[in-house]
């Protein structure tokens, strides 16, 4: 497992990040997060932490502040030489937001699959904290807010090589996110949702 605390800047996870923008460090009751306003902030950090996985569990959290309707907080993408990192095999945490709520996206393709996760029916109130979880087992693919299932799929999902990630916006640099993230887990089995880390006290 990898986990990725987001306390700094310049290295997250033990890996070499990039800032673009001014993305900045806010205290939380949990830690140091970082904020992202959702125009030019972003984090490219040199990894892709379940590049090999068969099946794999994603754990963030994160707060949504309203902003544009599309955005995606959280790519891990492939390195594609030949097509660019945007199109390469690659798996998406997004939010949509509107009107003060939003719904989570989720997101995985590559070679034989091709999976949304999302259910416009099941929103939540922006500028609060939630701990969120997508699951891939190899078969099946769910994703959960705060460990409530929200929309699941069948997907034949093959490993993704090594690559890159971005945080706070898509990794060619467009819909950016509007929020503040703290943390992410990435574990290289399906985990339970009794396995899920819970919400850090106080947030």
């Amino acid at each position: 497992m990898e986990h990725w605390k987001f306390d700094r800047l310049e290295a997250i996870g033990g890996h070499a990040a990039e800032a673009e923008g001014h993305p900045e460090l806010i205290a939380t009751p949990a830690g140091r997060a970082v904020l992202f306003n959702g125009v030019d902030d972003a984090l490219l950090i040199d990894c892709h932490p379940l590049a090999g996985a068969a099946a794999f569990t994603i754990e963030a959290v994160f707060r949504p502040d309203g902003g544009a309707f599309e955005q995606r907080w959280l790519h891990l993408a492939e390195a594609d030489p030949v097509n660019g990192e945007a199109q390469s095999p690659r798996i998406l945490f997004e939010v949509r937001a509107k009107d003060g709520v939003w719904y989570l996206d989720a997101f995985a393709t590559g070679p034989g699959y091709n999976l949304t996760l999302a259910d416009t029916a099941k929103t939540f109130p922006v500028g609060r904290w939630y701990a969120v979880q997508q699951v891939c087992d190899g078969k099946h693919y769910r994703s959960y807010v705060d460990g409530v299932l929200q929309a699941e799929g069948g997907i034949d999902y093959k490993p993704q090589g090594p690559g890159r990630a971005s945080v706070g916006m898509r990794i060619n640099r467009v819909t950016h996110f509007r929020g503040a993230v703290l943390e992410a887990r990435f574990t290289p089995r399906a985990l339970a949702p009794a396995e899920f880390a819970p919400l850090p006290a106080g947030l």
